[in-house]
């Protein structure tokens, strides 16, 4: 009885599989706070934040628009535009002025849908610009979403959805993108209430009623379920009064609930795609559910579905594709039987056809969308990897161009001028690697490290241990660096 107590209350929640679980408790790395700003902007930002303070919406406006263009992901200066251009829209626009704004935006609101394919960063500042003179564009808001969300800004995008959202309270569209944004960034209460709310008012929409439970489910993965109980005046070890069998029930919990939740989402989307084949988002869920069970060729099956019916025209697609199919060769190669005579040869040969293909298969993404600077730098991984230097140099200088890629494509550089003994060069990329940096975090030590390195391969023993030092001061145990600290100031003693 207890045990289907257990089993039942998993029962009564559905989740989204369409991203692994690790996105429950995610934070958006992507987006930067006001101390990452970099030392010479941050005089702009105080000179706005005072103009914002006096009602100089104008000047205030104009300070964070050259912030955001140097630097797009900072999110309090994002956050001090909006509040700037929305302070000075003084609310909603009477209509012959929101019919001026409106016309005078549409050239601009072209030009952005033009760039967000291949320069999201340039369509963001584009919205932006339409912004600041009719900060209730909903055009220019949905332009913000589409660019941010590229980015990977949810927090950034989370701030137009709420505009949009008071623009149209009723979009069922917009209130669904608006809860998943929110529960992105961690607002799962307030996602729920959105969507009840609106699942309230249109009880028979299914697409809002599945993306209630969805986030629901998210609510109750990231509680861990034990807040959900509490609330009801107990606890799983309350309930049932025995803490070695709950011990025991909480961990069949975790292994059955995915499997549970997973095989419920398969069974209620096949039904519904007898009525809806052209479904695309259910097309995906199915292919991502059936991926997360390692059915890899019916969810294959599923991904070609969409690709003939939306003409395969989205990079992200391509890539989901390309995942699934890295993930046959890890199974491929998982099942290979360890004491087999020829086991070596077999997983060298899978590993090598993984490897081409994961090559192959990007190249081909880079040749479709050449402008995408995220594919860019995948690519210059891959040759990297492969030992294809020249070629790997070629993508990381295009994938700088990507304000989130520009300082992890230096250390790629870095590393690849090292590898063919081009120090100086190799050490002036290192130094402009680290320009970028003010947080002294993981990948702060590892191109500092990087740049110590190549001193030390130049016979300059001085100045790399200069950067040794640096890291030695801030993480002892980072790599070997206490033992290279160590032997160079026994040798000077010696």
């Amino acid at each position: 009885m207890i045990k289907q107590a257990v089993v039942g209350l998993t029962r009564r929640f559905t989740v989204d599989f369409r991203q692994e679980v690790w996105h429950f408790f995610r934070l958006d790395m992507a987006e930067k706070s006001l101390n990452e700003l970099s030392r010479e902007l941050r005089p702009l930002f105080t000179k706005g934040s005072d103009a914002l303070a006096r009602d100089n919406f104008d000047y205030a406006i104009e300070l964070f628009c050259q912030i955001l263009a140097r630097e797009p992901a900072i999110f309090d200066v994002r956050k001090a535009l909006r509040e700037a251009q929305l302070r000075k829209a003084g609310g909603r626009s009477g209509f012959f002025k929101k019919m001026l704004s409106s016309a005078g935006s549409s050239p601009l609101l072209a030009k952005g849908q033009l760039a967000i394919r291949k320069d999201p960063a340039e369509a963001l500042q584009v919205a932006e610009q339409i912004l600041s003179n009719d900060a209730h564009n909903s055009g220019a808001h949905k332009l913000v979403v589409e660019a941010a969300t590229a980015l990977g800004l949810t927090r950034t995008a989370v701030l137009s959805l709420e505009v949009l959202m008071s623009n149209s309270p009723k979009d069922r569209d917009v209130a669904i993108q608006f809860a998943n944004a929110l529960a992105d960034t961690g607002e799962v209460v307030r996602a729920e209430q959105i969507l009840a709310d609106l699942s309230a008012m249109f009880p028979q929409d299914q697409d809002l009623s599945l993306a209630l439970k969805n986030i629901s489910a998210r609510k109750t993965m990231q509680k861990g379920g034990y807040e959900e109980v509490a609330e009801r005046g107990g606890t799983f070890r309350d309930i049932l009064k025995d803490k070695e069998e709950a011990a025991s029930l909480e961990q069949e919990k975790r292994q059955v609930k995915a499997e549970d939740v997973t095989e419920r989402l398969l069974k209620e989307y096949e039904e519904r795609l007898k009525t809806e084949p052209n479904n695309l988002k259910l097309l995906r869920s199915m292919a991502e559910l059936l991926t997360q069970k390692k059915q890899f060729e019916r969810a294959l099956s599923y991904y070609d579905r969409i690709k003939s019916t939306e003409g395969g025209n989205d990079p992200t697609l391509d890539r989901a594709i390309a995942e699934t199919k890295l993930r046959q060769f890890d199974q491929q190669i998982s099942q290979l039987d360890p004491t087999a005579p020829d086991f070596p040869e077999q997983t060298a040969k899978l590993q090598a056809e993984k490897q081409n293909f994961q090559l192959a298969e990007c190249e081909k993404r880079a040749e479709r969308f050449p402008t995408d600077l995220q594919i860019r730098f995948e690519l210059g991984q891959l040759y990297f990897h492969a030992g294809k230097t020249g070629e790997a140099i070629a993508e990381f200088q295009k994938a700088r161009g990507n304000p989130h890629r520009k300082t992890a494509a230096l250390n790629y550089l870095g590393q690849c001028f090292a590898r063919r003994n081009m120090n100086e060069m190799a050490v002036r990329t290192f130094e402009d690697a680290l320009k970028e940096k003010l947080v002294f975090d993981d990948e702060k030590k590892e191109i500092t490290y990087n740049l110590a390195s190549v001193f030390e391969k130049a016979g300059k023993p001085n100045e790399a241990i200069k950067h040794y030092e640096t890291i030695y001061a801030n993480d002892i145990k980072y790599r070997d660096v206490e033992k290279k600290v160590n032997d160079f100031y026994n040798s000077q003693q010696g």
